[in-house]
Order: structure tokens, then sequence, then C-alpha cells
């Protein structure tokens, strides 16, 4: 786990901190809709 992940878990407050594919599909400028409680992101544009 890194620091974000724990620093989330201490204030139980959703964390996301690593994806299968994310630096295969996500590229600068991309914009994206993200929520942490559910685990998505989804891209908008």
């Amino acid at each position: 786990m890194c620091h974000a992940a724990i620093t989330a878990r201490e204030f139980k407050i959703p964390c996301i901190v690593g994806t299968k594919i994310a630096t295969r599909v996500l590229r600068d400028g991309d914009i994206m809709e993200v929520d942490a409680n559910k685990g998505t992101v989804k891209i908008i544009k």
C-alpha cells in the first residue's frame, strides 16, 4: 500500500491508488469523471 491509501484508510475517505490499464488508456488532456466511492473512472472527452 502507498501513503495515500494508508491516509485515506485512517480518515475513512475513498481513494483510488492503482489501476490495471490506466497508463495505456488515459492520455494527457483527457477529461474524466472519478467516483472513488464506486471505484470507477469514466473518460468523458
